[in-house]
Protein backbone atom coordinates (compact mmCIF):
# COMPACT_ATOMS: atom_id res chain seq x y z
CA UNK A 1 0.00 0.00 0.00
CA UNK A 2 2.88 2.51 0.92
CA UNK A 3 4.61 2.12 -2.35
CA UNK A 4 1.10 2.58 -3.90
CA UNK A 5 0.95 6.14 -2.41
CA UNK A 6 4.50 7.06 -2.99
CA UNK A 7 3.68 6.38 -6.94
CA UNK A 8 1.15 8.72 -6.76
CA UNK A 9 2.59 11.36 -5.00
CA UNK A 10 5.61 11.03 -7.47
CA UNK A 11 3.16 11.56 -10.24
CA UNK A 12 1.64 14.56 -8.11
CA UNK A 13 5.06 15.78 -8.07
CA UNK A 14 5.68 15.31 -11.97
CA UNK A 15 2.36 17.19 -12.73
CA UNK A 16 3.26 20.36 -10.30
CA UNK A 17 7.01 20.69 -12.51
CA UNK A 18 5.42 20.39 -15.71
CA UNK A 19 1.95 22.66 -15.33
CA UNK A 20 4.49 25.04 -12.76
CA UNK A 21 7.21 25.08 -15.47
CA UNK A 22 4.68 26.10 -18.52
CA UNK A 23 2.83 28.74 -16.27
CA UNK A 24 6.04 29.97 -14.93
CA UNK A 25 7.57 30.11 -18.67
CA UNK A 26 4.75 31.84 -20.18
CA UNK A 27 4.27 34.56 -17.99
CA UNK A 28 7.96 35.51 -17.56
CA UNK A 29 8.09 35.14 -21.33
CA UNK A 30 5.32 37.49 -21.54
CA UNK A 31 6.19 40.28 -19.11
CA UNK A 32 9.36 40.12 -20.79
CA UNK A 33 7.97 40.78 -24.12
CA UNK A 34 5.94 43.40 -22.82
CA UNK A 35 9.14 45.19 -21.47
CA UNK A 36 10.41 45.10 -25.00
CA UNK A 37 13.04 42.16 -24.92
CA UNK A 38 13.03 40.88 -28.07
CA UNK A 39 11.32 38.00 -29.03
CA UNK A 40 14.91 36.27 -29.73
CA UNK A 41 16.74 36.80 -26.70
CA UNK A 42 13.52 35.33 -24.55
CA UNK A 43 13.59 32.51 -26.92
CA UNK A 44 17.23 31.57 -26.18
CA UNK A 45 16.58 32.23 -22.50
CA UNK A 46 13.12 32.46 -20.72
CA UNK A 47 12.02 29.40 -23.35
CA UNK A 48 14.84 27.88 -23.52
CA UNK A 49 15.99 27.38 -19.92
CA UNK A 50 12.19 26.67 -19.26
CA UNK A 51 12.34 23.19 -20.57
CA UNK A 52 15.16 22.03 -18.35
CA UNK A 53 13.31 23.40 -15.00
CA UNK A 54 11.75 20.55 -14.09
CA UNK A 55 15.28 18.44 -14.01
CA UNK A 56 16.51 21.71 -12.44
CA UNK A 57 14.15 21.82 -9.68
CA UNK A 58 15.01 18.12 -9.18
CA UNK A 59 18.27 18.34 -8.97
CA UNK A 60 18.83 21.02 -6.98
CA UNK A 61 16.11 20.13 -4.20
CA UNK A 62 17.81 16.89 -3.91
CA UNK A 63 21.05 18.12 -3.81
CA UNK A 64 20.30 20.46 -0.82
CA UNK A 65 18.26 17.33 1.12
CA UNK A 66 21.44 15.44 0.18
CA UNK A 67 20.05 12.77 -2.26
CA UNK A 68 23.16 13.40 -4.58
CA UNK A 69 22.30 10.41 -6.40
CA UNK A 70 19.20 11.56 -7.68
CA UNK A 71 21.12 15.12 -8.46
CA UNK A 72 23.64 13.44 -11.55
CA UNK A 73 21.59 11.08 -12.09
CA UNK A 74 18.14 12.91 -13.21
CA UNK A 75 20.75 14.78 -15.74
CA UNK A 76 22.12 11.73 -17.33
CA UNK A 77 19.44 9.53 -17.15
CA UNK A 78 17.22 12.38 -18.68
CA UNK A 79 19.79 12.51 -21.43
CA UNK A 80 19.96 9.20 -22.45
CA UNK A 81 16.39 8.93 -22.54
CA UNK A 82 16.18 12.05 -24.48
CA UNK A 83 18.46 10.38 -27.42
CA UNK A 84 17.73 6.78 -27.35
CA UNK A 85 14.02 6.78 -26.27
CA UNK A 86 12.90 9.83 -27.85
CA UNK A 87 14.39 10.34 -30.60
CA UNK A 88 14.53 6.62 -31.14
CA UNK A 89 10.94 6.47 -31.26
CA UNK A 90 10.17 9.52 -33.11
CA UNK A 91 12.71 8.57 -36.11
CA UNK A 92 10.57 5.27 -36.05
CA UNK A 93 7.36 6.68 -36.86
CA UNK A 94 8.87 9.44 -39.30
CA UNK A 95 12.42 10.20 -40.64
CA UNK A 96 13.82 13.19 -39.00
CA UNK A 97 15.14 15.63 -40.70
CA UNK A 98 18.51 17.66 -39.16
CA UNK A 99 20.17 20.72 -39.79
CA UNK A 100 23.30 21.04 -40.38
CA UNK A 101 24.72 23.29 -37.32
CA UNK A 102 22.95 20.85 -35.65
CA UNK A 103 25.40 17.77 -37.20
CA UNK A 104 28.57 20.18 -37.47
CA UNK A 105 28.45 21.95 -34.11
CA UNK A 106 25.59 21.20 -31.33
CA UNK A 107 26.07 17.43 -31.46
CA UNK A 108 29.84 17.51 -31.18
CA UNK A 109 28.96 19.70 -28.31
CA UNK A 110 27.27 17.36 -26.17
CA UNK A 111 29.95 14.53 -26.60
CA UNK A 112 32.74 17.02 -25.84
CA UNK A 113 30.29 18.33 -22.75
CA UNK A 114 29.15 14.97 -21.26
CA UNK A 115 33.04 14.19 -21.55
CA UNK A 116 34.22 17.40 -19.03
CA UNK A 117 30.99 16.51 -16.56
CA UNK A 118 32.76 13.05 -16.35
CA UNK A 119 36.17 14.54 -16.02
CA UNK A 120 34.64 17.18 -13.47
CA UNK A 121 33.06 14.62 -11.88
CA UNK A 122 35.77 11.62 -10.91
CA UNK A 123 38.47 14.13 -10.15
CA UNK A 124 37.28 14.48 -6.75
CA UNK A 125 33.93 12.59 -6.87
CA UNK A 126 32.20 16.11 -6.15
CA UNK A 127 30.87 18.76 -8.22
CA UNK A 128 31.61 21.64 -6.86
CA UNK A 129 31.56 25.60 -6.85
CA UNK A 130 34.30 25.78 -8.81
CA UNK A 131 33.22 23.00 -11.28
CA UNK A 132 29.87 25.13 -11.13
CA UNK A 133 31.20 27.59 -12.50
CA UNK A 134 33.42 26.27 -15.62
CA UNK A 135 29.81 24.40 -16.48
CA UNK A 136 28.08 28.29 -16.77
CA UNK A 137 30.92 29.70 -18.55
CA UNK A 138 30.36 26.90 -21.35
CA UNK A 139 26.91 27.50 -20.72
CA UNK A 140 27.68 31.12 -21.83
CA UNK A 141 29.48 30.39 -24.68
CA UNK A 142 26.53 27.78 -25.77
CA UNK A 143 24.23 30.88 -25.58
CA UNK A 144 26.30 33.46 -27.52
CA UNK A 145 26.70 30.51 -30.34
CA UNK A 146 23.18 30.12 -30.35
CA UNK A 147 22.27 33.88 -30.45
CA UNK A 148 24.89 34.02 -33.53
CA UNK A 149 23.52 31.37 -35.48
CA UNK A 150 19.69 32.51 -35.03
CA UNK A 151 21.14 35.57 -35.96
CA UNK A 152 22.26 34.39 -39.08
CA UNK A 153 19.02 32.37 -39.60
CA UNK A 154 20.23 28.90 -38.40
CA UNK A 155 18.04 28.14 -35.83
CA UNK A 156 14.14 28.10 -35.80
CA UNK A 157 12.73 30.20 -33.02
CA UNK A 158 9.23 29.24 -31.45
CA UNK A 159 6.49 31.28 -32.89
CA UNK A 160 5.12 34.05 -30.31
CA UNK A 161 2.17 33.72 -28.90
CA UNK A 162 -0.28 35.77 -29.97
CA UNK A 163 -2.91 34.86 -26.86
CA UNK A 164 -0.98 36.36 -24.21
CA UNK A 165 -0.56 39.72 -24.66
CA UNK A 166 -4.06 39.42 -24.08
CA UNK A 167 -3.53 38.65 -20.38
CA UNK A 168 -3.00 41.35 -17.60
CA UNK A 169 0.16 41.76 -16.52
CA UNK A 170 -0.92 40.87 -12.88
CA UNK A 171 -2.58 37.24 -14.47
CA UNK A 172 1.02 36.84 -15.60
CA UNK A 173 2.74 37.93 -12.42
CA UNK A 174 0.48 35.47 -10.32
CA UNK A 175 1.52 32.64 -13.36
CA UNK A 176 4.87 33.10 -12.59
CA UNK A 177 4.69 32.86 -8.58
CA UNK A 178 2.33 29.54 -8.87
CA UNK A 179 4.45 28.27 -11.62
CA UNK A 180 7.78 28.69 -9.18
CA UNK A 181 5.34 28.03 -6.05
CA UNK A 182 4.10 24.57 -8.30
CA UNK A 183 8.42 24.11 -9.57
CA UNK A 184 9.37 23.79 -6.15
CA UNK A 185 6.63 21.68 -4.30
CA UNK A 186 6.34 19.77 -7.17
CA UNK A 187 10.69 19.33 -7.02
CA UNK A 188 10.07 18.26 -3.11
CA UNK A 189 7.31 15.79 -3.51
CA UNK A 190 9.01 14.01 -6.40
CA UNK A 191 12.32 13.95 -4.61
CA UNK A 192 10.76 12.63 -1.54
CA UNK A 193 8.57 9.78 -3.10
CA UNK A 194 11.59 8.66 -5.50
CA UNK A 195 13.78 8.31 -2.58
CA UNK A 196 10.89 6.27 -0.46
CA UNK A 197 10.44 4.05 -3.48
CA UNK A 198 14.41 3.60 -3.69
CA UNK A 199 14.71 2.61 -0.12
CA UNK A 200 10.94 0.34 -0.14
CA UNK A 201 11.87 -1.27 -3.14
CA UNK A 202 15.44 -1.93 -1.63
CA UNK A 203 16.80 -0.13 -4.77
CA UNK A 204 19.68 2.55 -5.42
CA UNK A 205 18.55 6.22 -5.73
CA UNK A 206 20.86 6.22 -8.74
CA UNK A 207 18.45 3.74 -10.16
CA UNK A 208 15.36 5.61 -9.60
CA UNK A 209 16.61 8.61 -10.71
CA UNK A 210 18.41 6.73 -14.01
CA UNK A 211 14.71 5.52 -14.78
CA UNK A 212 11.64 6.58 -13.34
CA UNK A 213 12.63 10.16 -12.35
CA UNK A 214 14.25 10.70 -15.81
CA UNK A 215 11.84 9.35 -17.20
CA UNK A 216 9.29 12.03 -15.37
CA UNK A 217 11.09 15.20 -16.42
CA UNK A 218 11.42 14.24 -19.84
CA UNK A 219 7.99 13.66 -20.63
CA UNK A 220 7.33 16.94 -21.99
CA UNK A 221 10.29 16.32 -23.98
CA UNK A 222 8.71 13.04 -25.24
CA UNK A 223 4.54 14.48 -26.15
CA UNK A 224 6.21 17.47 -28.02
CA UNK A 225 8.66 15.20 -30.16
CA UNK A 226 6.10 12.10 -30.56
CA UNK A 227 3.10 14.29 -31.69
CA UNK A 228 5.30 16.19 -33.92
CA UNK A 229 6.22 12.74 -35.48
CA UNK A 230 2.95 11.77 -36.08
CA UNK A 231 1.63 15.38 -37.36
CA UNK A 232 4.52 14.68 -40.05
CA UNK A 233 6.20 18.15 -38.66
CA UNK A 234 9.18 16.43 -37.05
CA UNK A 235 11.67 18.99 -37.82
CA UNK A 236 12.98 20.60 -35.67
CA UNK A 237 13.10 17.34 -32.93
CA UNK A 238 16.75 16.76 -33.18
CA UNK A 239 17.65 20.29 -32.11
CA UNK A 240 15.29 21.21 -29.76
CA UNK A 241 16.32 17.09 -28.04
CA UNK A 242 20.17 18.26 -28.51
CA UNK A 243 19.41 21.13 -27.15
CA UNK A 244 18.06 20.27 -23.87
CA UNK A 245 20.56 17.63 -23.36
CA UNK A 246 23.16 20.58 -23.42
CA UNK A 247 20.72 22.34 -21.19
CA UNK A 248 20.77 19.46 -18.59
CA UNK A 249 24.48 19.71 -18.13
CA UNK A 250 25.62 23.03 -18.43
CA UNK A 251 22.56 24.83 -16.90
CA UNK A 252 20.96 21.80 -14.48
CA UNK A 253 24.25 20.51 -12.89
CA UNK A 254 25.96 23.78 -13.06
CA UNK A 255 23.23 25.67 -11.39
CA UNK A 256 22.66 23.09 -8.79
CA UNK A 257 26.88 23.12 -8.13
CA UNK A 258 26.43 26.64 -7.37
CA UNK A 259 23.84 26.27 -4.41
CA UNK A 260 25.22 22.93 -3.06
CA UNK A 261 28.27 20.33 -4.07
CA UNK A 262 26.76 17.67 -6.25
CA UNK A 263 27.92 13.93 -5.48
CA UNK A 264 29.79 12.19 -8.47
CA UNK A 265 29.95 8.48 -7.26
CA UNK A 266 31.72 6.77 -9.39
CA UNK A 267 28.96 4.41 -10.05
CA UNK A 268 28.09 7.18 -12.50
CA UNK A 269 31.02 6.59 -14.71
CA UNK A 270 28.95 3.85 -16.66
CA UNK A 271 26.34 6.21 -17.08
CA UNK A 272 28.10 8.89 -18.20
CA UNK A 273 29.66 6.47 -21.00
CA UNK A 274 25.91 5.31 -21.69
CA UNK A 275 25.10 9.39 -22.39
CA UNK A 276 28.26 9.56 -24.39
CA UNK A 277 27.99 6.66 -26.44
CA UNK A 278 24.23 7.33 -27.06
CA UNK A 279 25.56 11.36 -28.34
CA UNK A 280 28.11 9.33 -30.86
CA UNK A 281 25.49 7.01 -32.18
CA UNK A 282 22.95 9.75 -32.80
CA UNK A 283 26.43 11.88 -35.05
CA UNK A 284 26.82 8.40 -36.48
CA UNK A 285 23.23 8.00 -37.90
CA UNK A 286 23.05 11.55 -38.98
CA UNK A 287 26.12 12.20 -40.17
CA UNK A 288 25.73 10.82 -44.18
CA UNK A 289 22.23 12.15 -44.89
CA UNK A 290 21.28 14.67 -42.09
CA UNK A 291 18.23 12.88 -41.08
CA UNK A 292 17.39 10.04 -38.41
CA UNK A 293 15.99 7.23 -40.54
CA UNK A 294 13.98 3.81 -38.95
CA UNK A 295 16.82 1.95 -38.52
CA UNK A 296 18.57 4.94 -36.42
CA UNK A 297 15.74 4.99 -34.45
CA UNK A 298 15.50 0.98 -33.90
CA UNK A 299 19.07 1.02 -32.97
CA UNK A 300 18.74 3.72 -30.61
CA UNK A 301 15.75 1.88 -28.89
CA UNK A 302 17.94 -1.52 -28.85
CA UNK A 303 21.07 0.35 -27.06
CA UNK A 304 18.09 1.71 -24.31
CA UNK A 305 17.25 -1.84 -23.79
CA UNK A 306 20.57 -3.20 -23.53
CA UNK A 307 21.49 0.07 -20.89
CA UNK A 308 18.37 -0.67 -18.78
CA UNK A 309 19.10 -4.66 -18.76
CA UNK A 310 22.47 -3.77 -17.24
CA UNK A 311 21.18 -0.99 -14.99
CA UNK A 312 18.43 -3.41 -13.73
Amino acid sequence: MEILLQLLFLAIGFVLLMKGADWFVDGAAAIADRLGIPQLVIGLTIVAMGTSLPEAAVSISAATKGSAAITIGNVLGSNIMNVLVILGLTSVICAIPVQKSTVHYEIPFVIVITVILAALGLMDNQIGLLEGVILWGLMIVYLIYLLIMTKKGHVVQEEEKKDEKKKPIWLLIVMIIVGAVMIVKGSDVTVDAASKIATILGMEERFIALTIVAFGTSLPELVTSVTAAIKHKPDIAVGNIVGSNIFNILFVVGTTALIAPVEYASSFLIDSIAALAAAVLLFLCVLPRKRLGRLGGFLMLVGYAAYFAYIL
